[in-house]
């Protein structure tokens, strides 16, 4: 593989005290491997969304790599989001990942709560108040969003996220190559040329590859989960053999002439490593 494909890094705000010390060494790890950016998220119900600027500025003094910070719609109003954007321009922030969010366990509805109830709008208000001064990317569900009605409604939110102003997306998790294709040919079709990122997860364990399918909808195909199982209780061999389904997926995504990768890192420095590793990207 070529060491010239591009690839972005994604971290949450650390949780604990031993968290936050831990992230400086991670970062100078993962920012020696050269990425586009590192991506910061946005806690459900925005409860880290202190935590979001304070990372990010962690990030940039750490290893001067662009960062970009997710902005979620959940019980935001126009005034406090107005507010962080001016407080990101402000600390040179150029790009901004506009979302939705997760909305909590007993929703019942689609929409988010708070003055912006879906993503279109959040990308809509950046490009009103900001122009073109951020660069905007927002998710896409290869595989359908779990809270979607149906496959094309999902896709219909997903055009309109673009329509909005949305210059990139970033997809959720997949493990099935075809699902990805098949979305980004849906767009071409839908007239949609906004680059589709897809979001990589790395396989660390079974339990909690299992959790994070379970909890996205996304498909974790028989045979990887089968012998993931029967690994469980041997670490290096189920590292060794989620390595090799990880990136036997990237390495033909690269080669359908995907525009980057970007990778969840779970702010873990080694998954991410042993990737890039494998596929032979990045600075060595």
């Amino acid at each position: 593989m070529s060491t010239s494909q591009k690839f972005s890094l994604e971290l949450f705000p650390p949780r604990t005290p031993e968290g936050a010390a831990k992230l400086p060494a991670t970062l100078k790890q993962l920012a020696a491997t050269g990425p586009e950016f590192f991506s910061v998220t946005y806690g459900a119900l925005g409860s880290d969304q202190n935590g979001t600027y304070e990372t990010l500025m962690t990030v940039v003094r750490e290893t001067g790599v662009e960062a970009a910070p997710h902005l979620t719609c959940i019980g935001s109003t126009r005034m406090h989001i107005a507010a962080l954007l001016n407080q990101y321009r402000d600390a040179g922030v150029k790009r901004i990942v506009a979302l939705r969010g997760d909305l909590p366990a007993t929703a019942y509805s689609p929409a988010a709560p708070g003055e912006f109830h879906f993503a279109n709008e959040l990308v809509a208000f950046i490009r009103e108040s900001h122009g073109d001064h951020f660069r905007i990317e927002v998710a896409a569900y290869p595989e359908m969003h779990p809270q979607a009605d149906n496959i094309s409604a999902d896709f219909a939110h997903f055009k309109r996220k673009v329509e909005a102003g949305a210059d990139a997306a970033i997809t959720q998790l997949f493990y099935n190559a075809d699902a990805y294709f098949s979305f980004r040919e849906r767009c071409v079709k839908a007239g949609i040329s906004a680059a589709i990122v897809p979001g990589i997860m790395p396989i660390t364990g079974y339990q909690n590859i299992l959790r994070f399918t379970a909890n996205c909808g996304a498909d974790l195909p028989r045979w990887i989960r089968l012998r993931l199982e029967e690994l469980q209780d041997d670490k290096p061999a189920l590292l060794d053999f989620g390595t090799e389904v990880v990136a036997r997926l990237c390495e033909t995504l690269i080669k359908g002439g995907v525009p980057s990768l970007h990778f969840y890192t779970i702010n873990q420095a080694d998954p991410t490593l042993r990737l890039c590793s494998a596929l032979g990207i990045g600075r060595r």
